[in-house]
């Protein structure tokens, strides 16, 4: 079974949705406009029920299918968009300073979309299918706040499923993995004070950003000498901020960056090792530090025979052939996992073309490819009706 038909016909309005929907980006907990257009939508399909305000911005849907066998399942999509200035160039870029749909949420929350008007007009399928438009995915953990706000309670289905578009793979292609498939992670910061001084003076001060290299260097030995090299693990600084001026070390200097793992005793001795260093080397050069391992999101780790599920719908849509297991999993971050946490599910990934050297997600020139979105709808919708059969 290739792309459904009924699907195909309405392409052109999926990419209009989606071209709206990235020219009006909007950041965590604000998706206004962007779940207010998502419940019209959902009402006008003429699902049974539509329901707003989970975690502030947050929709879902409810579509109730043909039987009585009282089976459900949820299909989620995020819905909010990056702090980042577009430079695509493209006529439907954000019109909004400062923010950007960098990640192609705004694809993700038009396939759920058009897999809802296509469940809404067949209900070919024996049970209800939830369709879960989460807000505050990169930052914030919309999906916790739902399921901290009874998600599952309100709505009972036996499993949930969520996708990601995935450029450099193959357009139109799907990407599965069991078990561990996104990182954990973690902000951390480390605030190293000591004595400023005039440039040409260093004897007169203590010099922090000396002590934050030395730092920064430390660091690089954590998983590269504390892990066992089959394990996953990594520290990273992506910022550093001290001194205001060419001839004066200053009295402080903050790094900040992230940690990723999968496993949580790797987490555990990643936060001990980040939090010792960085106290310890600054005590050596006779100052002070202060060490923050924020954690935030948990892994993401699909259940097996959700996974089985997914496999066998992304193979009734795009080919057995064109269905691949990840060789290895990826340490970007997805809240998508308190979910899993709570109930079993599958992540998926959905290829979205281009070559390594095109903008990636979270790329100032990154733009959802607006191809595959009847290939995402068609895999929701195959999904529910082989999950929920009717007879």
């Amino acid at each position: 079974m290739p792309i459904l038909n009924r699907i195909a016909e309405f392409h052109p309005e999926l990419t209009a949705w989606r071209q709206d929907f990235h020219a009006h980006p909007e950041t965590a907990f604000e998706e206004v406009r962007t779940s207010g257009i998502i419940a019209e939508k959902l009402r006008e399909f003429g699902c049974d029920e539509v329901i707003t305000g989970i975690a502030r911005t947050g929709v879902v849907g409810v579509i109730r299918g043909q039987g009585k066998s009282g089976r459900a399942i949820g299909l989620r999509a995020d819905i909010d968009a990056l702090p980042i200035e577009e430079a695509t160039g493209l006529p439907h870029a954000s019109r909004v300073p400062g923010k950007m749909h960098a990640c192609g949420h705004d694809g993700h929350a038009t396939m759920l979309l058009g897999a809802a008007k296509y469940l809404a007009e067949t209900r070919n399928f024996d049970g209800t299918v939830y369709v879960i438009f989460q807000p505050a995915e990169e930052a914030g953990g919309g999906g916790n706040v739902m399921v901290q706000e009874g998600l599952f309670e309100r709505f009972p289905m036996e499993r949930v499923f969520g996708m990601h578009n995935w450029p450099g793979a193959p357009e139109g292609t799907f990407l599965w993995r069991d078990g561990p498939v996104m990182a954990a992670t973690a902000n951390i910061k480390a605030v190293i004070t000591g004595k400023g001084a005039h440039g040409a003076m260093p004897h007169q001060g203590n010099d922090p950003i000396v002590i934050a290299s030395q730092i920064v260097t430390a660091l690089q030995s954590v998983v590269a000498r504390n892990l066992e090299p089959v394990e996953a693990g990594v520290i990273t600084i992506g910022h550093i901020q001290g001194g205001d001026t060419w001839n004066v070390i200053p009295q402080t200097v903050t790094l900040r960056g992230t940690a990723r793992w999968f496993k949580p005793e790797v987490g555990d001795l990643l936060e001990a090792k980040f939090t010792s260093l960085v106290t310890g080397i600054a005590a050596a050069f006779g100052a002070t530090a202060e060490a923050v391992f924020d954690r935030g999101y948990p892994a993401t780790v699909n259940e097996t025979e959700s996974t089985k599920l997914a496999i066998r719908a992304a193979q009734a849509v795009a080919g057995e052939a064109r269905v691949v297991e990840m060789p290895v999993p990826t340490m970007g971050g997805e809240d998508f996992s308190y979910m899993l946490n709570a109930k079993d599910g599958n992540y998926i990934m959905l290829g979205a073309g281009r070559g390594p050297a095109d903008p990636q997600v979270h790329h100032p020139k990154y733009d959802f490819n607006d191809a595959i979105l009847p290939v995402g709808a068609s895999y929701w919708a195959v999904l529910a009706e082989q999950l929920l059969p009717r007879g």
